[in-house]
Order: C-alpha cells, then structure tokens, then sequence
C-alpha cells in the first residue's frame, strides 16, 4: 500500500473540532518553536480550513503561555539583549521582582570602597587643614567682672594668676609621673586618641549628655586651648583631628608640658607654675611627690577638688576636702600600682601636703567673696554656663546688690557684735558666734544685700545667708496660720478660718491627730505640747498666740489644717522643698525646717507684696564678647496666695511689732510687720520682718566653723544673756540695718486687709463654733487609746531630713537662683510686687521654744 495512501474522508466539524483538540493537547507548540505544524493533513478537502485553525489556535495557545515559557523568553530577552548603560546598574535591570533592589556584591563593595576613601582623603584634608596649638598663645588669663547694681565695678575675679609657661624640663618628674598615672596611663605609647573615650563621647551626645569623658591628655591639652567650650560635634571632630595630628608630629614631652601649661587648677590659677605658686608658695621645681599628687588630683575638677570648696551644693569646703584628701591618696596609690613609683617611696607619704592660704580668697574681702559666689552660682544656673567656662573668664556680671545696703548690713552686724560679743571675757559663751542676713527688694525679688560671715579672707568660706542646718523656729508659725486661712481646718468644713478663730495654749496641752486622737509620744503615752511659759493662757485667738509666740495653738493647728497644706503654702511663698522638715509632727509648725536666711527673707517679701511672689535673683544681666547672653531677663511675678489672706499675715506681723515678741523693731518708727524665732536649748535666733519696700532677715547661731563635723552650740548665755531669743540680738541688727536701708525712702502704709475666713473655735473654747460638725481637735485630758499608733512629737528618723539633729547640711545648690515654686491657687489677683532669693538650711533640734 502506498505511503501517501488518502484518509478517509472526516465531516467539516469533526475535523475541526480535531484540530482543537490536538492544540490543546501540545499547547503553545507552534507559537513556541516557530514552526508551522498543521493538525491535519494538508491534502483533502479540508487542508485550508486545518490551516486557518491550527494559526489561531496557536495565537490563543501563546497567550495562554505567556505566563510560562513566555516569560522565561521576556527574562532571556533582557539577558542578553542590549545592554544596561546607566553607570551604576541599581535598581538591577537584569532581575525581576524584589530581586532588582538587592546590590549585587560589587556595588556593595564598591560603595564601602568609595565611602573609606572618601573618609580618608576628608580625614587627611582636615588633619592638614588644622593647626597645632600653642600654649603661649593662651597664657593670659581673662577677667571675670562683677559690678554693683549701679553697674560700678565690684570686683575682678580670674585670672589674677596669670599663666607662666615652664619647659618640660623643669616640670619635676614626679609630677609628670602623677599626671600620666592618674589622666591617661598610655600616654607615652598612644597616638594622641583614645577610640574607646571617642565612642563614648558619640555615645553620650546621641543620647543628650555630656561629651566630655575618656580623653587623652592630648586631647585634653588640645580642649585647653579653646577659650570657648561649646560640646558640639564640630568642634569634638575638630579636637580630634588635632589630636591625631598632634599623636604623629609632636613629641611627647612637648604635649605633656603643653598640658600642664595649660590646666586649671582651681584658685584662678592657670599652668603648673601659677598652681605650685597658688597653692604652696613655691615655684614648680620645688614641688614634691606628695605635692605634685595633689595637684594632679586637682586636675580632676577643681570646683570639687579644691579643698577651698567650689559652686554649688556639693562643693562645700568639708566635701571638697574630704575629696581631695581620697584622690591624694589614690593618685599616690595609681603610681605604685602603674609602675611610676617604688612602694617604698609611697610609703613615705603619709599626712596631707600643707597648703598655703588662698590669695584668691585674699582678694574676696568682707561680704565680696559672699555675693561673688551667690551671683556666680545665679549665672550657672540662669544662664546655663559650664564652671570651666566661667573660670577662663571674659563674662562681665551686673549683680542686683547695692553698695549702700550691704555697707548698712554690715555695719549693723558689727557694730551690734562688737557691743555684745566679748570672747575674752565670756569664753565659754561668746566664742564661734555667727551670724547671717539676706535683704530683698519686695517689688522686683532681687537681692540687694547680705551678710554671709566676717569673710573669706578671714578663712570664714561658709556663706551664713544661704547656710544649711539652722531651724527657723517660730518665724515658721506664718506658714501654718496662712494655710488654716486658705484651707480652712477641720472644724471650718473646709472654710478658711480667722485669725480670730480661739484654741487652748495652756502649756503641756495633748495635742489630738487629724482622727481627733492623741498623738503619741515615744513613750507610747498622749504626747503634750510644751510652751516656753508655764502661764496658764486658756484658750486664745490666733492672732494673740502668734503676738506672744505661744506653741500649742500652732502645735494643734498643723493637724487641723494637714502639714501637706502648710508646705503647699510655703513652697508658694519661695521656700524650697528640701529645706522643710518631711515629718508629719507636731514640731513642724514650731520651725524645725531650715530655709537660709536669704529664703526666710524672700517669703516674707511674699506677705509684703500681697501674696504676689518673685522667683530670687542676684542678677540683672551678663555679657560676653560684647554681646548680652539670654536667660538673665527679670523673673516674672506668680501669685501665691490671694491678696487678702496675705494682708491680714501682715496684720497679724504687725502686731507682733507692736505688742508682741518683736517690739524692738518698733524702733524703726515706721510701717514694719516680723516675726521672732527660738529654737529648743536656744539653738538659733531668728528675726525676719519687713516693710512695704525691703523684706530682711538675721540669723544667730553658734558652730565652730573649723571643726570638721558641723553641729550648733547652745548660745544660752551669749552676750550675757541667760536664754537669747530672737526678739534680742536678731531684732536689734534688723532694726538698725531697716533704718539705714530705707533713709529717704518715703514712708508707706501696708494695704487695710479684707476681713476673711470664719471663726472656727478648736473644741471647748468658749465661744461659740460655725455651725458645722466640728472634729475633736484638743484636750488636756484624753484617755490613751491602745490601738493608737505612736506618732513622734518630734523629728524622727522617717521620711527623708535634709540632715540629722544639730548638723549643718550643704547650702542651697543654688543661692540667688531659685526653682520657681509652684504657686498655690489663688481666688483673686494680688497686689504688685513680691520677691524670694535662694537657700536652705538645717540643724533640726526639736522646734520653736517660743519667740
């Protein structure tokens, strides 16, 4: 049979339908090969009609196809056909999907390629770029300028020991020793940069911290060099491409001298020369072991290392002391330990060097040092300046004080010490008497005057109007009434009470907690207040307890009230939180907290002002490089407690004045309201007065201000006194300083107060209550309860005191730049004016004894 043998013939449609079977079957195939390969035989009746089929088929079976070998040829297509000519081939053409934005292993280590050499040719650029420093260029120290509130000149401070540059050759080797050990042990083998120091560097400003921290001592010879200290990235980049330029072209005996040349060293003094000279009369060449130990310790931070004492609440001169005595000895200990010295040798070296006395504080005479130091103090805080910044100098400082009022203050101390102070013939008594004051201006809060201690040139370096550790006594009792006139107590329902309001003062009266129970004693039994006098008072208004001074009225008030109210209003009125006493006794309304002179004086001014309330500030403005630096603007007035409740405070103080404990400073002979304060076995004196201009107060405290634990003395006896209080000596230096302070100043009234508050009797007075459930606040005779908690009358060992029974505790971190106080809120707008001014204090000894 033939090989061409015809087919049977097929039906149109069933060859058809044939056909697209046999697409479906091999779909894509002709499209996909490029062949045309027919479904059917050609010959026959149906071959045209087979052909038209198997075409169409293969169109449909392409498209369908797409998605498979389609793409794969679309892929190949790009593969291999022209190629991409973008220079950097990103995203990848030759990928699809996700895939063309993964670099390939080339771009990548092109790119870190590039980007190194980049960093280098920068890094080689900058370090070129850069120019070594030279330590003569700095060695002249600038100024610091302070100047009175008329803006003459008070006083220069800084660089009155100007730098003097030694060869490294006659900088002892001892000394280089100790500076190596204790600042940077691989000194002689590192290459100018620590990468560790840098990376905590980095670390601490992305985080919003200090910079500063790990760096070499060529790195710290390079930040000596700059005048301005500004923590920036640009400027650490800038010392460290000097610091590397430094480690590879310069010797190391230069970096070292360079260094030494141009440290601070605390006592305005600038290189090794000028400190060996300041701090032991001596030229470098001669400094000892011993002494070269001591100033490299110094290096460290001369503001807490000096043992002088420095800025700030932590660089007291005891602190400071006790710190550098520890570093002496560590730094002595670090050479033996790093190779630079024979255990022998430090063996040798076992009492502190002596040091000779600072003609820093020579310069700082009378009251200069004080003020100087508080205004310093202002500046840091307000104007967020470094304490190196402010040792290389340059800033001219406009004070608020004034010359005339701080000359009548100190007169007024002196003149009152020199008559009733006489240590040779009462030894036993008159001896380490002290004394501090603090005037402020009631309309603006600034400082215009105080007496802070016979001086620092008279090695007296505590400042008394901002000393820690001395217990206000009954001056505190203003507090307690202001805040029963603001709160009202519990037997007001909540109503503000007046001054009217009656309560029991008989002496040794139990004194009943807020649940109307007996407060307990440490000896479990119902604890009774103690008066100064014996006398039989009954009940009494308020107002005639704060005229005699009588503690048991205001013993009883602060639980009627709540203690946590009375600190709302004497936070509002300027003093700070840690200087109040955290327990909730009875002592508390009887001033066993310690605000300084300069605070008692600021919330006074509160009551003088109306209630209107001025954050403290010592100063008016300071500039720098010709330009006034902010922060220094004029604090704005808070209203603390409404003008009426203030008013009738005054009233109240007035007739203190007038009748009461303080009659002495009636001999101002004009408008004066104040309050006296004694604290138990006659610790401290206080008074704190005012008229409608100045609000002043005086402090009187005995403490041996060499002894190496601070602790007040009993000043029974002093000035020939049996029992001092402060109505005697206190309210005679107020009185005299007020009448120089205010000579030509015209005569004002205070504001007639508006008549407030209910009278709201404790229970059992005689008079009549408000209408209203009142709650037992008193008794003299209450049975114990057994299920009764005992509460301490006196400062215990809870909560958290500033610092323990007749210690002084550190100063106000910062005296003349106060926290603003959170003023409490007021009903009505009060007058202008008010005032407050740094300080805290503390010798909590047990509360007031009475005026």
């Amino acid at each position: 049979m033939s090989e061409h043998r015809r087919k049977p013939q097929q039906p149109q449609g069933e060859g058809r339908a044939a056909a697209r079977r046999a697409a479906q079957q091999r779909p894509g195939r002709g499209a996909g090969s490029g062949r045309d390969v027919p479904t059917a035989s050609p010959s026959g009746p149906y071959g045209e009609s087979s052909e038209h089929g198997s075409r169409a088929d293969a169109r449909r079976s392409a498209g369908r196809g797409s998605t498979g070998r389609g793409r794969d040829a679309a892929k190949a297509g790009r593969g291999t056909g022209r190629p991409d000519k973008r220079f950097i081939n990103y995203p990848r053409s030759d990928k699809d999907g996700w895939k063309r934005f993964v670099p390939s292993w080339k771009l990548v280590g092109g790119t870190a390629l590039g980007f190194f050499a980049i960093l280098t040719a920068g890094a080689g650029i900058g370090i070129a770029s850069v120019n070594t420093p030279d330590a003569n260029k700095t060695a002249e120290a600038q100024n610091n300028v302070f100047y009175w509130a008329d803006d003459t000149q008070m006083v220069a401070t800084g660089g009155s020991v100007n730098r003097q540059i030694v060869p490294i050759g006659k900088i002892p080797r001892s000394m280089q020793n100790a500076v190596i050990a204790a600042e940077n042990e691989s000194f002689e083998s590192d290459k100018g940069v620590d990468p560790m120091g840098i990376g905590r560097a980095v670390w601490n400003m992305a985080k919003g911290g200090s910079t500063q921290g790990g760096s070499t001592i060529t790195q710290q010879y390079v930040k000596n060099t700059y005048l301005d200290s500004d923590q920036t990235l640009k400027r650490k980049v800038t010392e460290l491409f000097i610091s590397i330029k430094l480690g590879v072209t310069a010797e190391k005996n230069t970096i070292l001298a360079g260094y030494l040349n141009t440290a601070y060293y605390g006592r305005d003094a600038y290189g090794i020369q000028a400190a060996s000279r300041a701090y032991f009369g001596k030229d470098c060449t001669e400094l000892t072991p011993s002494e070269g130990a001591f100033l490299a310790a110094v290096l460290k931070g001369p503001n807490l290392y000096n043992p002088d004492g420095g800025i700030g609440s932590a660089a007291t001169p005891e602190l400071n002391n006790a710190r550098a005595h520890e570093r002496w000895a560590w730094v002595l200990d670090r050479e033996v330990t790093v190779g630079r010295m024979q255990k022998s040798e430090r063996d040798q070296y076992k009492d502190f060097p002596t040091l000779v006395e600072s003609a820093q504080a020579k310069g700082m005479s009378g009251q200069i040092g004080y003020m100087v130091d508080t205004a310093k103090a202002y500046a840091m805080k307000a104007g967020s300046i470094t304490v190196d910044e402010l040792a290389k100098g340059g800033y001219q400082i406009h004070t608020t004080f004034e010359k005339p009022r701080v000359d009548a203050l100190v007169k007024s101390v002196e003149e009152t010490r020199d008559r009733l102070i006489d240590e040779k013939k009462r030894p036993d008594t008159d001896t380490f008497v002290q004394f501090g004051a603090a005037s402020v201006d009631v309309k603006t809060g600034a400082l215009v005057a105080l007496y802070g201690g016979p001086g620092m040139d008279k090695k007296h370096f505590n400042n008394n109007a901002n000393t820690s550790g001395v217990q206000v006594g009954s001056t505190w009792k203003p507090f307690v009434l202001a805040a029963a006139m603001q709160y009202g107590t519990q037997n007001s329902n909540g109503a503000g009470i007046s001054a009217d309001s009656k309560y029991m003062a008989n002496d040794l009266t139990v004194i009943n907690n807020r649940e109307g129970k007996p407060l307990r004693g440490k000896d479990g039994k119902p604890f009774k207040q103690k008066n100064e006098s014996p006398t039989a008072y009954g009940y009494v208004t308020l107002n005639e307890a704060m005229e005699k001074s009588i503690n048991v009225p205001f013993a009883q008030l602060v639980f009627d009230v709540g203690h946590s109210k009375v600190r709302e209003v004497a936070k509002a009125a300027g003093i700070l939180d840690e200087s109040m006493d955290p327990n909730p006794n009875a002592s508390f309304a009887l001033g066993t907290s310690t605000p300084s002179a300069i605070r008692m004086a600021d919330s006074y001014a509160t009551f003088a002002a109306s209630g209107t309330h001025h954050d403290p500030f010592s100063v008016r403005s300071v500039q720098k490089d010709g330009r006034d630096l902010p922060g220094f603007e004029a604090p704005k007035a808070q209203q603390a407690m409404d003008n009426s409740i203030a008013d009738n405070i005054t009233k109240v103080l007035q007739n203190v004045v007038e009748n009461g404990t303080g009659k002495k400073a009636k001999g101002l002979g004009r408008p004066a309201a104040g309050k006296t304060g004694t604290t138990d076995e006659n610790m401290s004196a206080w008074f704190v007065g005012y008229t409608p201009e100045l609000s002043t107060s005086v402090t009187l405290f005995r403490s041996d201000p060499a002894a190496e634990k601070k602790e007040l003395i009993s000043m029974k006896g002093v000035g020939g006194i049996p029992s001092l209080h402060g109505g005697d000596i206190p309210a005679e230096i107020w009185t005299k300083y007020m009448k120089d302070a205010l000579n030509g100043v015209p005569e004002k009234d205070f504001p007639e107060p508006d008549k407030i508050g209910v009278t709201a009797d404790a229970s059992g007075a005689p008079s009549p209550s408000p209408s209203m459930s009142p709650t037992p606040s008193m008794s003299q005779s209450i049975a114990p309860s057994i299920s009764e908690s005992p509460v301490a009358p006196s400062p215990s060992k809870g909560g958290k005191p500033s610092c323990r029974p007749w210690e002084i505790c550190d100063p106000d971190p910062s005296p003349g730049a106060s926290t603003s106080p959170s003023p409490s809120p007021s009903k009505s707008g009060g007058r202008p004016g008010g005032v407050s001014n740094g300080g805290t204090g503390t010798f909590p000894i047990g509360g007031s004894t009475g005026g």
